[in-house]
C-alpha cells in the first residue's frame, strides 16, 4: 500500500535521525522557526541541475535561460545569476525583478504572446538580448517603438511548428490551435515583411512546443523542422545567429521517466552545431522543480461514511496545480514511517470552500495525526508563482536552505497585505 518514495529520486533531501531534512536542516526545525504552509528550496538542489543542465550543451556555443515564471522570488534569480545563467522573461514585472536582481540586459530574451508597447519601451531601455516576436501585430509594435528610440531591436520569431507535446493540454503550447507564435509554414513571410522594416533586427528562430514532456520525439520533431525552416530562410536572405529552442523538459514528480539532460542537451546540440547557431535554452521548472517542497501540518482527521480525510492548513491558493492541471504531487510525513506501522488510505485536502481543494485522494498514509508535518513534494516550480489570497489566505513564507543554515526569503503575508491597496 506504500506510496512511491520520492527521497529516492530528489537529490539534497533525506531522513536524517528519522526527521526529513533539505541538505542538513530538517524541516520540522523550520516549520517550528518560520510556522506552515511555508516552501522550502535547497540550494545545492537548484545550482546543481543548473550546472548539469550547462554542462548537457556544452559542446556548442549557449545560454541557459532560466524561465522566470517557474520561480521567480529574487534570492533564486540572484543564486542563478550568479553561476552565470540567462534569463527567459513573459512581463514587464520580470523584467523588473531581473533588474532588482542586477542582472543585464543582455542576459535577457524576452517571450510572451501579449507584450504591450509599455514592456516593449522598457525593454528596449535595458537593451535586452531579444525579443521573442509572437504575431505579426506585435512586430509592428517593436518596430514602432524601436524607431522611435532610433534603434534597431533585435528580434527572433516564435515559430509554432505544430508539435503534440506537453503533460497536460493546458501546458502544450505549439500546436496550430494554440495561442503562441506562428504557423511555421507563415513564417518565412512575416521574416520577409521584418526584413523591410529598418527598425528590426532579425537575429534568430524561437520554438517552444509545451512544458513538463517525458519524451524526446516532440522535440526531433520540432527540430527538423526548425532546422528546414531556418535553412530556406538563410537563402533568402535572413541572419539567423540563435537557435531558441525554449524549454519544456519534465521532471519526476512520481512514476514519470523523463529524459536525462545529457540525452536531450545532445539531440539539441547536434541541430545547433549543424546549423551553425548559437543555442538558447529556456528551462524552468527543470531547474527548480525538484529543488522546493511545500510544508503543511495536519489540521485535523475526520471521516465521513467510512472515507477518511486529513485536513491540512496548504491549500488550493497555496498550490495550485493539481487542482488546474489534476496534477500529482506526492505527499509525505515529514518523520520516517515506523517498521510495522499500519497504513491506510485518505483525501489530502485543504480547508478552502471549493470542493476542488484537494492535493490527492485515497492516498497511502501512514498513522497520522493532528500536528503532524507533512510535505508536498515537488513544489519549487509553479507553486509559490501561482498562489493567490482566494478566501482571504495569506501568502505562504519562503525558505532557502543552504547546508546546515536557512534563510527566510519571503515573509509570511500578514493581514495588513490582503487589504492594502484596497
Amino acid at each position: 500500500m506504500r506510496p512511491i518514495d520520492p527521497v529516492r529520486y530528489t537529490p539534497f533531501f533525506s531522513f536524517r535521525d528519522g526527521q526529513l531534512a533539505a541538505e542538513s536542516v530538517t524541516l520540522e526545525r523550520v516549520a517550528q522557526r518560520v510556522g506552515t504552509p511555508t516552501y522550502v528550496y535547497s540550494r545545492r538542489a537548484i545550482e546543481t541541475a543548473w550546472r548539469k543542465f550547462d554542462r548537457a550543451v556544452s559542446g556548442v556555443p549557449h545560454t541557459v535561460c532560466y524561465s522566470v515564471k517557474a520561480n521567480s522570488n529574487l534570492s533564486i534569480l540572484r543564486a542563478l545569476a550568479r553561476l552565470g545563467s540567462g534569463f527567459d522573461i513573459v512581463s514587464g514585472g520580470e523584467l523588473e525583478r531581473l533588474r532588482r536582481a542586477g542582472v543585464s540586459g543582455d542576459r535577457i530574451v524576452f517571450s510572451g504572446v501579449g507584450k504591450t508597447r509599455e514592456e516593449i519601451r522598457e525593454a528596449l531601455a535595458a537593451k535586452i538580448l531579444l525579443f521573442n516576436v509572437e504575431s505579426e501585430a506585435e512586430l509592428d509594435a517593436l518596430a514602432g517603438e524601436a524607431a522611435r528610440r532610433g534603434i534597431a531591436a533585435p528580434a527572433a520569431l516564435r515559430v509554432n511548428p505544430d508539435v503534440q507535446a506537453g503533460g497536460h493540454p493546458h501546458i502544450s503550447t505549439g500546436r496550430r490551435v494554440h495561442k503562441f507564435g506562428v504557423d511555421w509554414e507563415r513564417a518565412p513571410q512575416v521574416y520577409a515583411a521584418g526584413l523591410r522594416l529598418r527598425s528590426i533586427r532579425w537575429r534568430g528562430v524561437t520554438a517552444h512546443v509545451g512544458s513538463q514532456i517525458l519524451a524526446l520525439d516532440p522535440f526531433r520533431l520540432a527540430l527538423d523542422r526548425l532546422g528546414h525552416l531556418i535553412g530556406r530562410l538563410r537563402r533568402e536572405g535572413v541572419t539567423i545567429e540563435f537557435l531558441d529552442f525554449g524549454g519544456g523538459l519534465g521532471i519526476r514528480y512520481g512514476h514519470e521517466k523523463p529524459p536525462e539532460f545529457r540525452s536531450y542537451g545532445k539531440l539539441v546540440a547536434r541541430t545547433a552545431r549543424k546549423l551553425n547557431c548559437r543555442l538558447l535554452l529556456e528551462p524552468g521548472r527543470a531547474i527548480v522543480g525538484a529543488a522546493g517542497v511545500l510544508l503543511t501540518r495536519v489540521i485535523y482527521r475526520k471521516e465521513n461514511h467510512g472515507k477518511a480525510f486529513l485536513i491540512v492548513d496548504a491549500a488550493m491558493n497555496d498550490l495550485m496545480r493539481p487542482a488546474l492541471y489534476g496534477a500529482v504531487h506526492p505527499i509525505a510525513r515529514a518523520r520516517r514511517p515506523l517498521r510495522g506501522e499500519r497504513w491506510t488510505r485518505a483525501d489530502i485536502v485543504g480547508p478552502v470552500c471549493e470542493t476542488g481543494d484537494s492535493f490527492l485522494s485515497d492516498w497511502p498514509v501512514p498513522e497520522i495525526e493532528a500536528g503532524d508535518l507533512m510535505a508536498i513534494w515537488g513544489a519549487g516550480a509553479y507553486g509559490f508563482v501561482l498562489s493567490s489570497n482566494y478566501n482571504s489566505r495569506r501568502r505562504a513564507a519562503e525558505v532557502m536552505v543552504d547546508g546546515t543554515r536557512f534563510r527566510v526569503i519571503r515573509r509570511r503575508e500578514r493581514f495588513d497585505d490582503l487589504v492594502r491597496g484596497e
